[in-house]
């Protein structure tokens, strides 16, 4: 017997715009995501600045708008002067976090170039881990001012005239976890953090700043660290971050179907824990969240970075993608959104070849992963508003979650056009839903596409790179102001509605 589920779609039920920032990707210097991955001169394909064209292209189609950088675990030991200058002049240097000889021909300047090719907004992290305020301070000058210091007359004699007026700033990055280079206490970080912040909110009013928050939920001190950062900074802070990745190597399909489940209860856990320490603190202000962290990875086939040789951007962490896991990417994805009125910030970790949608080889293709389609089609047609839609349907049991629904959805219109789309995920492995849509009047479908497949575990590849990719769905029905269609086992959908012509 097959399932059954309802949902209605109302533009008077608004949660929040969405923001452009949720489609961010995140850029760090770990294996092969900056060379050979958006950077690799040489390549039959790179420019005159040796950025790869094929990768912009995917980033634009990929409808990425912000990019974090330089890290991650990266930046917690990174000079950024050291990236600046003639590439000639450059030092190289050892990178703890990864254990990579990081030859420098990549850096901030570098960075701003392919940010303005690729259309994204920069989204720059500090070093506060083996560094601080001052050198804070420094960064900030030589990117944002104008002209006329020292730092900023450098940055004009380093070819970049013009500032990069980076708005986004994070203040560190997971130093909770006793992995990152300059491991902090909730206490330590919180003051470094607020010192910091006020220096720069001294520099500029306006910038807009990200205070670190744990580093996975399943950290001893989370909610407690977030609580204690934020009453330190709270005034001068505009996010705190989130960071979670999901595992489907254990075994738990239905689990990992259900991570949207997850990431659900922690935005809602610290969204609580922020708006407490604003309550305490008699603050009208709302802390946003910045997700500045979160995809699929095969965790436990990484075995630490104590486990890493020396190597200059060696191939670590290149996961291949199969149907099930985009399909938790796309439910990710409807998560971010459910939750677009307290999260203005996210990024897919990564952009290229690490744990990441688009997939490289020197000198050779690139191509799209599985997981590249949910994220291009939501960041296409997620405009507007979104839709507050909470589906009634059978609940599935799961061993890490307990009971969760199956049918896990969003929707997004646009009052200029009418529009409404909508994004659903079926998370029964076992069967298919029977879904039935209640739709204001005068709407017709305009495009109906599928994410499934007979083999959950098909891959895309260089050898075969459209393997897997959204296909038009069938059955789809609407009349009389509802729509009704079958949503395939462990499966991601689009339906775009428009008014009739």
């Amino acid at each position: 017997m097959t399932a059954t589920a309802r949902l209605t779609l109302d533009p008077a039920f608004r949660i929040a715009p969405v923001e452009p920032r949720l489609f961010g990707s995140f850029v760090e210097h770990m294996g092969r995501c900056v060379y050979t991955g958006v950077f690799e001169p040489g390549h039959p394909l790179a420019d005159a600045d040796g950025f790869r064209t094929d990768v912009l292209e995917l980033t634009r189609e990929l409808g990425v708008t912000l990019v974090r950088y330089p890290g991650g675990n990266f930046v917690s030991n990174y000079r950024w002067e050291d990236g600046v200058g003639p590439v000639r002049e450059r030092p190289a240097r050892l990178d703890l976090a990864w254990r990579s000889l990081e030859g420098n021909a990549f850096g901030l300047n570098e960075f701003m170039a392919w940010a303005a090719k690729a259309g994204v907004e920069p989204m720059m992290a500090l070093n506060l881990g083996t560094r601080g305020v001052a050198e804070a301070l420094e960064l900030v000058e030589y990117a944002n001012y104008p002209g006329g210091t020292r730092l900023s007359d450098l940055r004009r004699a380093h070819g970049a005239d013009k500032p990069h007026d980076v708005r986004l700033w994070c203040l560190g990055n997971e130093l909770d976890g006793p992995w990152q280079m300059g491991h902090k206490t909730a206490l330590e970080y919180g003051r470094l953090a607020a010192e910091t912040a006020r220096a720069l909110k001294r520099f500029d009013r306006d910038l807009s700043l990200v205070a670190c928050g744990s580093s996975n939920s399943g950290m001893p001190t989370f909610g407690a660290w977030e609580a204690e950062t934020l009453e330190a900074t709270y005034d001068m802070v505009d996010y705190i971050s989130l960071h979670a990745y999901y595992d489907p190597s254990d075994g738990d399909a239905d689990s990992f179907l259900a991570s949207g489940a997850d990431m659900d209860h922690m935005i809602r856990s610290i969204a609580a824990t922020a708006d407490h320490v604003g309550a305490k603190l008699r603050s009208r202000k709302k802390i946003k969240l910045s997700f500045d962290e979160w995809n699929v990875w095969y965790q436990s086939r990484f075995h630490g970075e104590s486990s890493l040789e020396w190597a200059e951007h060696p191939r670590l962490i290149e996961d291949d993608y199969d149907v099930t896991d985009a399909v938790v990417v796309g439910s990710l994805l409807i998560t971010l959104l459910r939750n677009a009125d307290r999260v203005g910030v996210a990024c897919q970790a990564q952009l290229a070849n690490v744990i990441a949608p688009i997939r490289t080889e020197p000198g050779g293709p690139a191509w799209r992963q599985t997981i590249f389609h949910p994220f291009a089609l939501t960041a296409r047609y997620a405009r507007g508003e979104v839709l507050r839609v909470e589906p009634e349907c059978a609940a599935i049991t799961t061993g890490k979650y307990g009971e969760v629904p199956a049918v896990w959805a969003t929707a997004t219109h646009r009052e200029a056009t009418g529009e409404i789309t909508l994004f659903a995920v079926n998370r029964d492995r076992h069967g298919p839903c029977a879904l039935d849509v209640a739709l204001p009047a005068g709407l017709v479908a305009v495009e109906h596409l599928e994410l499934a497949d007979d083999d959950p575990s098909a891959r895309n590849s260089a050898a075969d790179p459209a393997r897997v990719v959204p296909r038009p769905g069938t059955g789809l029905r609407v009349e009389s102001r509802r729509a009704t269609l079958t949503l395939p086992p462990a499966s991601w959908t689009i339906v775009r509605f428009a008014p009739q012509e």
